[in-house]
């Protein structure tokens, strides 16, 4: 499969073939790291598969924040700053549970550091070292302290995405051009069901440069095409501030993928000829 970065409005910055069994929350941080653009990626919004309490540690790591779409976000905890203070927050209760362990984090904060400095280094596959902070390996001091400082930022975050509108907003937009980018691949791509033809590695890759490739080139050309018309005097001033938040240029319904075909309805296709000269 292949995993998209796409920013808030429709340039795909990078695209990345995985195995479908993989981890999402590595091929999260890959691209944030390898997109080769001048791009300062400063958020990244993920379903709920992109997101882990270590990718939440490793994401503050990196610096950038880590904004997902949670699914089962009726059964996300909260924890405490410390333990013994059990009466506070009386109408948190049932959502509250432990205290975030900070001496565990202070005792391992180089070796937190370590690791994501090899992430953004590129000296070890993020694969590899996050298949090494799964909780089959819950006795690693460094995974227990890097799931720790996780669940502190996540708890951060949940008291911001309950809190504020705007960012639950933020992150539906951020999710549905990722939507719309799908949309538009599927009609790209129609061929074999958009599905890849070869068990070759390096083939499949071709075809999904290809298909990044063709997915760019419709927006760089919608792009123009729109400020062409938004700089015709009759257009300026008519959209308002609401109007132009809502314009992308990833928009496919005036391509035609199959061609045109043009027929004369009025002239007689001569087949006989045609089958005379085959």
């Amino acid at each position: 499969m292949i995993y998209w970065y796409v920013e808030r409005k429709a340039t795909c910055i990078y695209s990345q073939l995985k195995n479908c069994s993989s981890s999402e929350v590595a091929a999260m941080i890959e691209g944030v790291l390898r997109h080769c653009t001048e791009m300062t990626v400063t958020k990244q919004y993920v379903d709920s598969h992109g997101q882990s309490e270590v990718a939440f540690a490793f994401c503050r790591l990196l610096g950038f924040d880590l904004l997902p779409r949670l699914k089962a976000i009726h059964s996300q905890k909260l924890y405490r700053i410390e333990n013994g203070k059990n009466d506070e927050f009386a109408n948190l209760q049932p959502v509250l549970t432990r205290g975030i362990d900070w001496k565990l984090i202070r005792q391992q904060y180089q070796q937190m550091v370590k690791y994501a400095t090899a992430l953004r280094l590129g000296t070890a596959e993020t694969e590899a070292i996050l298949r090494r902070f799964t909780r089959l390996n819950i006795k690693h001091l460094t995974y227990r302290a890097l799931a720790e400082l996780g669940k502190a930022i996540k708890t951060i975050f949940l008291c911001r995405y309950l809190d504020s509108m705007e960012l639950r907003r933020e992150i539906h937009e951020g999710l549905n051009v990722i939507e719309n980018w799908n949309g538009a691949n599927n009609f790209i791509f129609y061929g074999r069901s958009g599905e890849f033809a070869t068990n070759s590695r390096e083939d499949q890759e071709t075809a999904m440069l290809a298909l990044h490739l063709l997915q760019i080139s419709p927006v760089y050309i919608n792009t123009l095409m729109i400020q062409r018309v938004l700089n015709e005097p009759e257009w300026q001033g008519k959209l308002q501030a609401e109007d132009l938040r809502a314009l992308t240029p990833l928009v496919y319904t005036h391509v035609t993928p199959y061609g045109q075909f043009r027929l004369d309805m009025k002239k007689r296709i001569e087949i006989e000829s045609l089958i005379e000269t085959t």
